[in-house]
């Protein structure tokens, strides 16, 4: 959209009329809004469409009148779209520029636009439509997200890795398992987000300032026309109601944080001392000063925004916590962290995802990770429990085997049969079959667990979701 200004007296504030002087210009632009909620102005028109339609449906205007409108507002959207009409900043907000816009066009039967409603009802409106309209978008990022992670998975059923947990070596997985892991994390965030939908798919519009309208006004067809599941049921409630603004910005914050946290790992494994990662170099930076530098630039602000995320999230839970029923001008401060939360999210989730599929993965690195650490230890009990010992007892055998491996130097698998022979007489040489890392990967075969079948059940189960139960995405590379 092009920037422009329009001067008619239709542009005043809707509000004008009861002051005898107009605004200080500092005043006005201490409270406009239209930089912020001009993106909502496709679902203003769309709301204003339906509204109209029930006007003329219910004889509050002429048939005639709301043809004009129609007619006109379809013309605003279309040059909107093109271009050929800019945004005038200059009005209060985005309702008013529409208002303001139609009423230039079409004479007198655009004043009528407004009747039986409030800006109240109508921002709570265009809110709804516009997540409606964008978040099966994000879901689709997400989806495509989860698709890289199974391809990736799928190509790495057998690829060895070490498993961690408090940053230290615990037990040999997959790079497969793991990469599963963060898809299915994924997987609820996408939830998350549709069941968010559920409770945004209801038709505030007629419940205006506060109390309703005087006017025979049929609520329940605007919420048909505009596709809504059916109408809000106390008109209080619809105009002062921000929880969904909340609860979206929350679902952003988990989706960000997944986000930081897998690239937390990305930011290690690129490391030296890791080198389990070779990120693109379309995906990566140098240094201004060191020439050998290739840093992981990408993730690292991908971590670094997830502070803004939550921040927008602290913002409005701080904004709504002490204001009365039913609408207050707080409330105008909704949109910007709404919006910013979602922007920061979409464009890491794209960059996550370019960073991720091309990235190149050292599997060898990772396989001789298993090597070291003793994350076969476990599996030392678990042979022994299998022969009968109780695993408290186990826990206590293996924990010496791996006293006496640190004092000699060597890896647990390395111990000769004497040395395993002096912390069970029940240990013998079968032993070594069981704590190759190859073999305590695919013993596991609990659901959910790392050996190649089992991952080859989740990926299955990941591509059934991307296919059967996600929005198809629309985003063109």
């Amino acid at each position: 959209m092009k920037h422009g200004t329009l001067t008619t007296d239709n542009h005043a504030a809707l509000w004008h009329g009861r002051f005898k002087e107009g605004p200080d210009a500092a005043a006005v632009e201490f409270e406009t809004s239209i930089y912020v909620d001009e993106r909502m102005a496709e679902d203003d028109i769309k709301g204003s469409l339906a509204h109209a339609k029930m006007l003329g449906a219910q004889g509050i205007i002429s048939k005639a009148e709301c043809d004009k409108i129609i007619k006109g507002l379809n013309s605003i959207l279309k040059d909107l779209q093109s271009g050929k009409l800019a945004i005038d900043y200059s009005a209060e907000d985005i309702h008013s520029f529409i208002e303001a816009t139609l009423t230039d066009r079409i004479g007198e039967p655009g004043k009528k636009i407004h009747t039986g409603r409030s800006r109240n009802d109508q921002i709570a409106l265009d809110e709804r439509l516009y997540l409606k309209r964008v978040i099966p978008e994000l879901q689709a990022k997400i989806v495509k997200l989860i698709d890289v992670l199974s391809d990736i998975a799928s190509k790495h059923t057998k690829t060895l890795m070490p498993g961690f947990t408090h940053m230290q070596h615990a037990q040999p997985v997959t790079l497969a398992q793991h990469m599963c892991a963060w898809a299915w994390s994924l997987v609820r965030d996408c939830e998350r987000l549709s069941d968010a939908i559920k409770r945004i798919d209801y038709s505030p519009l007629g419940s205006g300032a506060l109390a309703g309208s005087g006017l025979p006004l049929n609520r329940e067809m605007v919420a048909k026309e505009l596709g809504f599941k059916g109408v809000t049921q106390n008109s209080l409630d619809s105009v002062s109601d921000r929880d969904y603004c909340i609860e979206f910005t929350s679902c952003f914050s988990m989706l960000q944080m997944h986000l930081s946290r897998f690239s937390e790992e990305i930011v290690l494994w690129a490391t030296t001392e890791f080198g389990f990662v070779d990120l693109s170099e379309k995906w990566s930076t140098g240094s201004s000063i060191m020439p050998q530098k290739k840093n992981p630039d990408f993730a690292e602000l991908i971590r670094g925004r997830t502070g803004k995320v939550y921040g927008q999230l602290t913002s409005l839970l701080t904004m709504m916590k002490g204001l009365p029923l039913s609408y207050d001008r707080d409330m105008q401060e909704d949109k910007e962290p709404l919006f910013n939360a979602f922007d920061t999210v979409s464009s890491c989730l794209t960059v996550f995802t370019y960073m991720l599929e091309s990235a190149k993965w050292n599997t060898k690195v990772m396989e001789e990770g298993c090597e070291g650490g003793y994350l076969n230890a476990t599996d030392v009990a678990d042979y022994l429990v299998r022969k009968g010992m109780p695993f408290r007892t186990a826990h206590g055998v293996s924990a010496k085997a791996v006293r006496i491996a640190i004092d000699n130097g060597v890896k647990l698998e390395d111990l000769c049969m004497e040395e395993f022979k002096m912390c069970s007489e029940l240990i013998d040489e079968d032993i070594y079959d069981f704590i190759t890392p190859r073999a305590c990967v695919e013993v596991r075969k609990t659901t959910g667990g790392p050996s190649s079948e089992k991952v080859k059940q989740q990926i299955t189960q990941l591509k059934k979701f991307v296919k059967n139960c996600a929005p198809k995405s629309t985003e063109k590379k």
